[in-house]
């Protein structure tokens, strides 16, 4: 959903009367929990110790203006939910005109402006000096997690600092779900980080052409859910969806420019988010093959096998090389996915016996036992080596790790865990003992199919909310807790099997509570302190 500005209006406050006073404290949305017992509170808009309202007259009273008594503030909340929060007594702090947004830092003057925009707010720049209103962000508090942060609010300020810029940005976020619709920002500290160093979202627009507007509507929400990663699956059967100047032949008649790509690149990143693109090979290479017929991997009586290159031809290595070496300079973050799933030509009962091709390749590298196998772990190398040379983080699908081999996988590769429904399918804990990091795409949870061809349905949110967390990596049964510090995190995927099963609209609709509780379960992987209503209510209340 297109991400909606935090509106700039009057808090809402609620009040009860106490003897004969008037109480008055924040509602949901602010800086309090209730009235103390025995407070007493001036209203906004009353001329303290008169009772006289805005326009009334005021009467001199011979008794004292009694001093004002706050409760303690409760937690705010927000989505994903703070994960530390200390009370304190105070009125907490909403945004008024005039207020500004100062950093201490130049580093952070993108993030400044930013919030400064989303809360009516004046952006000062770097400053020294403090006055009360105002909104400042600072780097600072060692060499700890780059993602987090401290948010203060007291005397009527607001103080953000962490280490890294994304913290900092991550507590404007907080800022902003805190005081949406006009809520108060309670008084206190926030301390909070992300339990998880990867929180994804993944696209697949190349069986489905998404608009550049929705892609960066789709960033937006990201960046306000704390989220760091955006997946771009361009390339596979039905399409190639990026321009290219290596090999234009390729390109889809409907898609991306780069000048497009940049731009998304650019709004990533000012979201603090990574955009990971995907070239799937040797399988899933449809739109290259179409291009190129000559490089269409063909079995023992010449049917082509859908979707596969020839990887027994340096031609195929040389164009995928070409596309890696490509993009690396159009998607700058540090992290690639290569792919590597479903090959067909490993999906039959005797690879040597169908593709003798490929057996007489692996034979001539890998010596007289070389398998299919083994050649298809050696692509998968080879093209790790491609793009390690532009100082990239890399990672492949599960089914692209095969067991028994001679030829092993990089031993730098990351492996993307979605299915354990392939052929000679290995559970996650045989990637774990073996010391490889893993990242959660559990297609039991995560995986939005549009149409839900084969046995998959629509993922809801309550069920990611309640029973999913990034152990459960296959199926609904977790990993040993041993294992924890080795799944870097994890990504909700849409695939667009079915490209006309659902529009833009419906796809952004349908997605928007899953991305919620997967944002929630990747920064606390712990049973959540809202039940699934509340939540959801709260997510209808941010927007």
């Amino acid at each position: 959903m297109i991400r909606k500005r935090a509106v700039v209006a009057a808090a809402v406050v609620g009040t009860v009367a106490l003897g004969t006073g008037v109480g008055v404290w924040a509602s949901a949305d602010g800086g309090g929990g209730g009235p103390e017992s025995g407070a007493r509170q001036t209203s906004p808009g009353r001329v303290a110790g008169t009772g006289a309202g805005p326009g009334q007259p005021a009467t001199t009273s011979a008794s004292p203006s009694p001093s004002r008594s706050y409760p303690l503030s409760r937690a705010p909340r927000t989505i994903p939910a703070v994960r530390s929060h200390t009370p304190a007594r105070g009125p907490g702090w909403k945004p008024q005109r005039g207020e500004r947004v100062v950093v201490s830092d130049p580093e952070l003057a993108d993030e400044g402006r930013l919030v400064a925009g989303e809360l009516g707010l004046a952006y000062a720049g770097e400053k020294s000096d403090a006055r009360a209103g105002d909104v400042r962000l600072a780097l600072g508090g060692g060499g700890g997690n780059q993602e987090s942060y401290t948010l203060t609010v007291r005397d009527g300020r607001v103080d953000i600092s962490g280490p890294g810029e994304a913290g900092v940005f991550y507590g404007t976020r907080t800022l902003k779900q805190e005081v949406h619709g006009g809520g108060t920002a309670p008084e206190g500290v926030v301390r909070d980080q992300p339990a998880k160093p990867v929180r994804g979202f993944m696209l697949d627009i190349a069986r489905k052409p998404y608009s550049e507007a929705w892609i960066e509507d789709r960033i937006r929400e990201l960046g306000d859910l704390k989220y760091n990663e955006l997946g771009l699956h361009f390339s596979d059967d039905q399409a190639f969806r990026i321009e290219s100047s290596s090999h234009p032949e390729i390109v889809s008649r409907d898609h991306l420019t780069k000048a497009q790509v940049k731009r998304i690149v650019a709004l990533a990143d000012s979201r603090h988010i990574t955009v990971v693109p995907e070239i799937d090979s040797p399988g899933h290479l449809g739109a290259v093959i179409a291009a190129h017929p000559d490089l269409q991997l063909r079995n023992v009586n010449g049917v082509a096998t859908r979707g596969a290159i020839d990887i027994s031809k340096e031609a195929s290595a040389r164009i995928v090389d070409d596309l890696l070496n490509e993009y690396a300079g159009l998607f700058t973050g540090d992290r690639w996915h290569l792919g590597g799933d479903e090959y067909q030509a490993l999906t039959v009962r005797d690879p040597q016996a169908s593709y003798p091709q490929l057996a007489a390749a692996a034979r001539r590298k890998y010596g007289a036992g070389g398998t299919v196998a083994d050649l298809a772990t050696g692509w998968l190398d080879d093209r790790a080596t491609t793009v390690r040379a532009h100082d990239r983080t890399m990672r492949a699908w599960n089914d692209g790790f095969f067991r028994g081999t001679s030829v092993q996988p990089a031993k730098d590769l990351q492996v993307a865990y979605w299915t354990g429904k392939e052929i000679g399918a290995r559970p996650p804990a045989e990637y774990l003992s073996a010391g490889r990091t893993v990242l959660n795409y559990n297609d039991e949870y995560l995986y939005y199919v549009l149409g839900q061809p084969q046995t998959f349905v629509y993922p809801t949110g309550q069920r990611i909310y309640e029973q999913w967390n990034p152990r459960v990596l296959r199926g609904t049964t977790a990993v040993p807790a041993r294992y924890d510090g080795q799944i870097l995190g994890g990504s909700f995927a849409v695939w667009s099997d079915r490209p006309n099963a659902q529009t833009e609209g419906q796809v952004a609709a349908g997605i928007r509570m899953p991305l919620r509780a997967t944002a929630q379960k990747l920064w606390d992987p712990g049973k959540p302190a809202l039940s699934w209503a509340d939540f959801r209510k709260l997510a209808d209340r941010l927007g």
